[in-house]
């Protein structure tokens, strides 16, 4: 589902461009939860946007849910609905002034879904949430609900990938539990391949069938 190959990213500063992560090569077979681990900084967070088409600034070779990938071009078409990412912090990918409603169902009004307020319903159940909470704003959610409704955002495409970036640190430790075992049913459910992005081996040794342990831009084991 994932083959990454001699992969390289770099990050722009200023004019210049400085190389983050070196050399990654990493095969990651459908339905299987592969973790990143490592310190802050050590560039899986680098790595994981990447792979979500959000940093053009990368070298090598990468395929994804069978799309091979090209450096320097953004994401389109089957690619970009096919990978999806939940973030660390759901403000990220939630619209604060709009409702949950609205921000959902843009995507699927560009793709021309059909039945939009009938699979925003249906995603909201699918996490454990009322459906009429889709009319709120994020702020009046608790954080553990807007990570579910970030989740419902991801999974509304229907993708093949779920990039997962330390999508619980921001969380109490009760809510943590409950959005990785969330994470852990929904993967089995929709037979989703998932890369997880922690620095908390208690975290990884829960969710993933594999990891990494990234070191200053690279793997180390």
């Amino acid at each position: 589902m994932i083959d990454l190959q001699q992969l390289s990213v770099a990050h722009r500063q200023g004019y210049d461009l400085r190389t983050v992560v070196h050399d990654v090569s990493l095969s990651i077979n459908a339905g299987e939860c592969f973790g990143l681990v490592g310190p802050s900084g050590c560039g899986k967070s680098s790595l994981l946007w990447v792979m979500a088409g959000l940093n053009p600034h990368w070298s090598g070779s990468m395929q994804l849910a069978g799309h091979q990938a090209e450096a320097g071009k953004a994401f389109t078409g089957d690619l970009r609905r096919e990978v999806q990412m939940v973030f660390q912090d759901p403000y990220a990918s939630l619209h604060p002034r709009h409702r949950l409603r609205r921000t959902l169902a843009e995507p699927l009004k560009l793709l021309k879904v059909k039945d939009i307020d009938d699979r925003i319903s249906q995603g909201f159940r699918h996490v454990g949430l009322d459906p009429a909470m889709a009319d709120r704003f994020p702020h009046q959610l608790s954080g553990g609900q807007r990570q579910r409704v970030a989740i419902v955002r991801a999974l509304l495409l229907e993708p093949k990938v779920l990039l997962l970036d330390e999508p619980t640190s921001a969380l109490d430790m009760s809510v943590q539990a409950e959005i990785l075992n969330l994470l852990n049913d929904l993967k089995r459910q929709d037979n989703l391949t998932m890369v997880l992005v922690s620095h908390d081996p208690d975290v990884i040794d829960h969710m993933c069938d594999r990891a990494a342990h990234m070191a200053n831009g690279r793997i180390v084991r």
